[in-house]
């Protein structure tokens, strides 16, 4: 299967060197998991797209220090692109960024939130119900955040399947091929406490060292992979059964 990433932000300047890129992350969460995947990348943010949605089999969107209500242009043409995708019943994933233009994309509503910044490792209930791909997740996961926006209005037909207390709609879906996550599976310990340690001037000192303890607790990424690779590959699965 290959799986199509849209990539509408970097990493910062001075931590692309070592730690590259979010679809370089993605690729090798995913990739441990099933080595069979295929990936290619699309820049949206410089507004290279793929010249149609049957570039990739599915499309996983990362994330960006962009706000979705900026409405950029190249934001215009990633909601119709997604939008595309999703009503031909391609799997579309949303991350952080992806998460926020998905759910925008789909009808629903983007701010800033004003409970501020969350970072650093972040709990999260779970409720599988009637979706499948979540069958093996634990009741609750732990994931390293960096957002500020929330989604704060769903899409007509929406539903959640994780959610706290700081980010209610944590994890949305959207009938059987889409849906998204607020926090940053692809993003381990050593790259979440470098971009913490370079935005300190940004981030509320007492915020910023709860999220620096917060390091210490074990995260469930490489679980959830299992979890969004399941969510990939289940469509090809079933149409090859």
């Amino acid at each position: 299967m290959k799986i199509g990433i849209l990539e509408p932000g970097f990493a910062p300047d001075e931590l692309r060197d070592k730690f590259k890129s979010y679809p370089k992350m993605l690729e090798k969460l995913l990739g441990d998991v099933d080595s069979s995947l295929e990936f290619e990348t699309w820049t949206v943010l410089e507004d290279v797209f793929p010249a149609s949605i049957n570039e990739a089999d599915g499309w996983v969107v990362m994330g960006s220090k962009h706000g979705v209500y900026e409405n950029a242009p190249w934001m215009i043409r990633l909601q119709d692109f997604l939008r595309e995708a999703v009503n031909a019943g391609q799997p579309v994933f949303g991350i952080c960024f992806g998460h926020q233009i998905l759910a925008t994309a789909l009808g629903g509503k983007v701010v800033k939130s004003d409970k501020g910044w969350g970072v650093g490792v972040h709990e999260y209930d779970v409720t599988a119900g009637n979706s499948d791909w979540l069958s093996g997740s634990a009741s609750t996961i732990r994931i390293n955040a960096f957002h500020q926006d929330q989604v704060v209005e769903l899409p007509e037909g929406a539903t959640v399947w994780a959610s706290s207390d700081f980010c209610p709609y944590a994890g949305v879906q959207y009938g059987s091929n889409a849906a998204s996550i607020q926090p940053h599976p692809e993003f381990m310990r050593p790259y979440e406490q470098a971009l913490l340690e370079s935005r300190l001037d940004l981030i509320p000192a007492d915020v910023h060292k709860a999220a620096m303890e917060s390091l210490e607790t074990p995260i469930s990424s490489l679980d959830f992979a299992k979890s969004l690779v399941a969510f990939m590959t289940r469509k090809r699965a079933r149409d090859a059964a």
